[in-house]
């Protein structure tokens, strides 16, 4: 009886199980843009991608992803300005050090998909819809966010810094 069941349990959850895709580190990366003083914008990335994707584009029902970032790898090409972002009055990475997305849901859009999901920096979790394709085993997303909605430099107001960051996630799988 007991190998009746075990045989049952491993049959459904073959059956209903994606096999997860494991992301590859090194060659994942968050890039992100920002305006600054209305005249010019501020380009920087986050690394140290992991987490846990399950995606199966014969099977979008069953796809979840689960990433984070290290939100201190910040980086800008200015080291003066990426300790700043790394401060309380942006990431406060020293409290919150990873940022993360977690899928709700998956949705077939002709030839690509939306991540339906919630999105947390420092502890604030909103929902999200994030566009992307995947060709190449390399899933492309790109989306605008409002910092202050994540309470990120909110005290530094949008004269420095915009409102608004365009955001482009590359994550890679092996």
């Amino acid at each position: 009886m007991k190998n009746i069941v075990i045989l049952i349990a491993v049959l459904l959850i073959s059956i209903f199980n994606i096999d997860a895709q494991k992301i590859n580190t090194d060659e994942s990366i968050v890039n992100f843009k920002a305006g600054k003083m209305k005249i010019r914008s501020v380009k920087g990335t986050f690394a140290g991608m992991k987490g846990n994707i399950a995606f199966d584009k014969d099977n979008i029902k069953e796809s979840s992803f689960n990433v984070c970032i290290d939100a201190a790898s910040v980086t800008t090409k200015s080291e003066k300005r990426d300790k700043h972002l790394r401060t309380e009055d942006f990431f406060f990475v020293e409290k919150y050090p990873t940022i993360c997305i977690q899928s709700t849901k998956i949705i077939n859009k002709g030839d690509g998909y939306i991540l339906m999901g919630n999105l947390t920096i420092r502890n604030v979790t909103n929902s999200v819809a994030i566009p992307f394709s995947f060709k190449d085993n390399t899933f492309i997303g790109e989306f605008s966010l409002n910092r202050f909605d994540y309470e990120v430099g909110k005290e530094i107001g949008t004269f420095l810094v915009s409102e608004d960051i365009d955001i482009e996630i590359i994550c890679k799988i092996k």
